[in-house]
């Protein structure tokens, strides 16, 4: 990739409005899964897992989802709990990115959950670079104990998005207006 390629894709990053078929195929999935691993890493722990959810997967997730939202919201309505149910439909394939942090290491938890966001932001801008949409998601599911038991991790783990990954069907979201980023910034 030159630098102009690495320059678009990061200028050209945009969340899907809407996702459908087909997915990243096996190759291109395990290509941004590399890309992912490839975030900066203080003392090369690793703390990033990836949970892959596609197919019949996302039904069962939705189930997940809905039985989260019940033991938030026990009043919770029909509606709102089909809404729950469909939020994993929204797209082909969902990757959870979830931050394994070692607190038995010298490099403090917020390092390691950086760590793990950085390979989330690898992950999407694969994703762009090689032509598929993606969102970057969390919700209340991501914080849920039994969402993150169901997904063979720890409570102490971190969810840190979930990754909606397809083939963008819609216009993205508009970029922001430019020199926004300039307010952002002070030198000292």
């Amino acid at each position: 990739m030159n630098v102009m390629q690495a320059i678009d894709a990061l200028l050209n990053r945009r969340s899907a409005k809407t996702l459908t078929d087909p997915p990243p195929d096996e190759a291109a999935l395990g290509l941004m899964l590399e890309c992912a691993a490839r975030a900066p890493d203080h003392g090369r722990l690793r703390p990033w897992r990836f949970i892959v959810i596609r197919g019949p997967a996302r039904e069962r997730f939705g189930e997940l989802m809905v039985e989260q939202l019940r033991r938030a919201q026990p009043a919770a309505s029909a509606e709102a709990l089909q809404r729950e149910r469909q939020k994993p439909l929204r797209a082909p394939l969902i990757i959870a990115v979830a931050a394994v942090c070692n607190s038995a290491a010298r490099i403090p938890a917020i390092e390691q959950m950086l760590a793990a966001g950085a390979a989330a932001q690898n992950l999407m801008l694969a994703a762009t670079a090689l032509g598929f949409g993606a969102m970057w998601k969390t919700g209340d599911a991501a914080y849920d104990d039994t969402v993150k038991e169901a997904l063979g991790l720890e409570r102490a783990d971190a969810i840190v998005g979930f990754i909606y990954v397809g083939t963008a069907a819609a216009q993205a979201v508009p970029p922001p207006a430019r020199g926004e980023w300039q307010d952002r910034v002070t030198y000292w």
